[in-house]
């Protein structure tokens, strides 16, 4: 392997929270919000692993090689056949770990990112190899590929490996995530969903994710109607009990609201700011789970990196 000739190199990255599912387009259909996991990784002149993390999961997450950024980096470095230096990481995290809201493909993607913006002007990695690495890594594109490029992402398989389609979310979408004080394990709800389903919900779900597109980027009055599902979140409400019930209060109420990714956080997907004023009155009064509200925007720009000493766009 060649060993990085431009060390004490310093990039910042920025990727933003997702929202995968989206009620029916299962492991497909991904939104990028503007909550936003931010650091600093600088190459050092000697080997060695200097870590430091502030906010989300600050307590819990490893401090070693295992990190899932530093795990990332690597597998970037390698992947180009270069050889990673030392490695000084200072992260910022807002998006909450566990809850459905893309923590992992969050640091996934913010590894990437710095081992592209390091290796800026020694190797390029593209926009589709990057995705192909985190599909790689995340094992499905749906919550990478938001994180990766913003906005509203249609993620699918091919011969070629992982693609995506990004598309522009009609300015009248307002999203609203309340985000519980408990954890969900994806591979666990992952596993709570069936392979086979009859083929009538499968049609079901073919006809909402349609709609979807449709409501997200041209109609957003057609939200309700269009986050309707029958493939995965009833098989999983055994394990998100609150979750669920939240889920069905609001929608009762009118609003468009889903499971965030594999939970247990609650997507409303609101056709105006006014309406999320409304859906957090109806969340304090419907269930004595505590729920933090986050009134967040669609992210258009995915996740960056920059020189960190320059501030250009790597």
């Amino acid at each position: 392997m060649t060993t990085l000739a431009s060390v004490e190199r310093s990039v910042a990255v920025r990727v933003p929270a997702t929202s995968a599912n989206l009620g029916p387009g299962f492991d497909t259909l991904g939104l990028a919000l503007s909550s936003y996991d931010e650091l600093t990784v600088t190459a050092l002149p000697e080997r060695g692993l200097e870590i430091l993390v502030s906010g989300e999961g600050a307590a819990d997450v490893p401090t070693d090689a295992s990190h899932l950024v530093v795990r990332s980096m690597a597998y970037a470095f390698e992947a180009v056949g270069r050889e990673m230096p030392g490695i000084r990481l200072e992260a910022h995290n807002t998006i909450p770990h566990g809850r459905g809201m893309g923590s992992s493909g969050a640091a996934v993607v913010a590894g990437l990112l710095a081992a592209k913006g390091l290796l800026a002007g020694e190797v390029e990695i593209g926009p589709d190899a990057l995705l192909r690495l985190a599909t790689e890594l995340e094992g499905h594109p749906d919550n990478v590929a938001p994180a990766l490029f913003g906005g509203l992402t249609i993620a699918w398989m091919d011969e070629n490996g992982p693609q995506h389609k990004k598309l522009l979310v009609h300015r009248g979408v307002s999203p609203l995530v309340f985000v519980p004080d408990f954890t969900m394990s994806t591979a666990v709800a992952r596993g709570l969903a069936p392979l086979q389903v009859p083929r009538e919900d499968a049609v079901f779900n073919v006809s909402r994710s349609a709609l979807l597109i449709a409501a997200l980027t041209q109609s957003p009055e057609l939200l309700m109607a269009a986050t309707e599902d029958k493939l995965h979140q009833s098989y999983r409400a055994q394990a998100m009990p609150a979750t669920d019930q939240l889920v069905r209060a609001l929608r009762a109420r009118g609003f468009a609201a889903v499971v965030s990714g594999a939970g247990p956080s609650v997507l409303v997907l609101a056709d105006g700011p006014g309406q999320r004023l409304e859906a957090a009155e109806v969340a304090a009064s419907v269930t004595d789970t505590p729920w933090e509200p986050r009134l967040l925007a669609v992210d258009v720009k995915g996740g960056t990196v920059r020189n960190h000493t320059e501030g250009a766009t790597a």
